[in-house]
């Protein structure tokens, strides 16, 4: 009898410990197939891509920039590898039908979810980007307060150093998300 419940005990403990030592995933919406794939190519694609179009607005004063799924889920990845406690990891961009998708994982102590967040990126009227938030889910975890400033600022980050030394007087014209693939129209004013 005394056996049986120092087994016991014993089994409840290595249990417990298991628990503690691991993460919990809590659910929250899935991924979206299929997986976008990331790499420091798709980065320094985006950066020869960037590079090339500013040289165009310098000689003609208009912009054409198309943006791959492939090369903001890289580029937003390695954003996100610099800080000390990102708020997601396994990042994934989609950018489908007017809308930029976000998909990534979320921690909170032992717990972690899938979250999804919905962006739409437009032109205010004074001709600047604009990203409004359309939607997040955490799954059953509370959105981080300033979620959507670390990820509007990486976008925004990655518009305006595109644009560098050419951003003053630069004005949208248009963003097109669609196909996998961001498309943004401006000139110099």
């Amino acid at each position: 009898m005394v056996n049986r419940k120092n087994s016991l005990i014993t089994g409840v403990s290595v249990l417990t410990l298991g628990i503690l030592a691991c993460t919990v995933n809590i659910g929250g919406p899935a991924y979206p197939t299929p997986a976008i794939p990331i790499s420091t190519e798709a980065v320094g694609e985006l950066r020869s891509t960037l590079e090339a179009a500013v040289s165009a607005v310098s000689t003609s004063g208009q912009i054409t920039l198309n943006i791959t799924e492939t090369q903001l889920t890289s580029y937003l990845t390695s954003q996100l590898q610099t800080q000390t406690q990102p708020i997601l990891s396994n990042l994934q961009v989609y950018l489908q039908e007017g809308q930029i998708q976000l998909y990534g994982t979320a921690h909170e102590g032992y717990f972690e979810a899938t979250a999804g967040v919905i962006l739409t990126a437009g032109v205010d009227d004074r001709g600047q980007l604009q990203i409004d938030l359309s939607s997040a889910n955490f799954g059953p975890l509370p959105v981080p307060a300033g979620f959507l400033d670390v990820i509007t600022t990486a976008i925004k980050e990655a518009y305006t150093s595109a644009l560098g030394p050419v951003a003053t007087g630069f004005r949208l014209d248009s963003i097109n998300i669609a196909n996998g693939k961001m498309t943004i129209i401006g000139q110099i004013n």
